[in-house]
């Protein structure tokens, strides 16, 4: 599969946690092809501020394959990682992050924050941003102003 197919598969999540109440962001871990866990933003439903798409992922990838490192792994959400994530990214060892809009509120990997590949961390993630870009962010932005209450 092509990073476009792996970040539609992210986005198929996104939509499931907006048909939840929740933020739309998905997120799912693959190696060599295979996908090891998939996440979508869960903190309304587990009362938990820590369960993001790309936190669930990584969790269910760790499980999946036995180990906190996730080494060889390939991360695609549909948006820039915050800054707990992009620290859980770096810990697990992830080697490649893709995502697709970026966060001009919380993004730390570039937009507001600079944690993922900081110089004076030891772990370089390679990062790719864009792919999708507009499709993700619409979803984002359509979900914001209908939970405001205005009308697209």
């Amino acid at each position: 599969m092509t990073d476009l197919a792996h970040l539609e598969l992210a986005i198929g999540e996104a939509r499931a946690a907006e048909a939840a109440g929740e933020v739309p962001v998905g997120a799912v871990v693959v190696r060599d092809g295979e996908v090891l866990g998939v996440g979508r933003n869960r903190v309304i439903a587990d009362s938990d501020p820590t369960a993001h798409a790309e936190m669930v992922a990584i969790r269910a990838a760790g499980l999946a394959i036995g180990n906190y490192r996730l080494e060889g792994c390939v991360l695609y959400c549909t948006l820039e990682p915050c800054a707990m994530c992009a620290g859980a990214i770096l810990h697990a060892r992830i080697a490649r992050l893709v995502y697709a809009a970026a966060d001009p509120k919380a993004g730390a990997c570039g937009s507001v924050l600079e944690v993922m590949n900081h110089p004076r961390l030891n772990h370089r993630v390679e990062v790719s941003a864009g792919l999708l870009a507009e499709e993700c962010g619409a979803m984002l932005t359509e979900f914001f102003r209908a939970r405001r209450g205005r009308v697209v």
